[in-house]
């Protein structure tokens, strides 16, 4: 690994020491997930800035419908990109895996559920801190190659499997599913993908920041 990847995955590892310190005496079972849409991330963002706010208040309110119907018996972790959720984390049984599902389903301007969640135990503080290891040596291995825009990217680790989210081209999905499955301690890549063509990638990439962007239709 190069000094440029060992830097950032340094500064990586500190964010998750430090994160690690404050949540592990204010988390509850239930964590909901979500990319910050203020500040510089939404002039980069493939997504446009109603989009990215969208997603916020979808992780947010989602958040709210699982923690207020399932209560603490669960630990979901609600990750929403182009209005697309995951769903990650334990539930006790498959009723409530499958209740969570709908819950989510039902929030405006969701788009589509994959619900990932497992019927598991809560994993331990030490397997939570290597999944978000994994997530920092990921980000750090995207960010320094240098034919992929780390920033169309969302990860999320889960008990060693990695998930991919993004607007990206066929070419960059193939080429992250390859840094990423070389990263260690990542078992097993997900891509959940949009699928964009070359041509509307150079429309977004000329698009002025914050500025609407044409969505290709299927």
């Amino acid at each position: 690994m190069n000094h440029g990847v060992m830097k950032r995955l340094a500064c990586s590892i500190s964010v998750v020491v430090v994160l690690g310190s404050t949540l592990s005496a204010c988390v509850g079972p239930l964590l909901v997930g979500g990319a910050m849409v203020g500040g510089s991330l939404v002039a980069v963002d493939r997504r446009t800035s109603g989009t990215q706010l969208d997603d916020e208040g979808i992780e947010l309110r989602a958040g709210n419908q699982i923690s207020s119907n399932l209560g603490t018996r669960v630990r979901v972790s609600v990750t929403s990109y182009n209005r697309q959720v995951l769903l990650t984390g334990e539930v006790p049984n498959a009723q409530d895996k499958q209740r969570a599902g709908q819950l989510v389903a039902g929030v405006g301007n969701v788009t589509g559920v994959v619900n990932e969640l497992q019927v598991l135990n809560t994993p331990s503080l030490a397997d939570r801190s290597a999944d978000a290891l994994v997530t920092g040596r990921v980000k750090a291995m995207l960010l320094d190659a240098r034919d992929l825009k780390s920033n169309a990217f969302k990860v999320v680790t889960e008990r060693g499997t990695t998930y991919l989210m993004g607007r990206v081209t066929q070419r960059e999905s193939d080429r992250a599913t390859e840094v990423v499955r070389a990263v260690p301690g990542v078992q097993k890549v997900v891509r959940l993908f949009e699928i964009i063509s070359e041509q509307e990638l150079e429309r977004l990439q000329s698009a002025p920041a914050g500025a609407p962007a044409e969505v290709s239709k299927p």
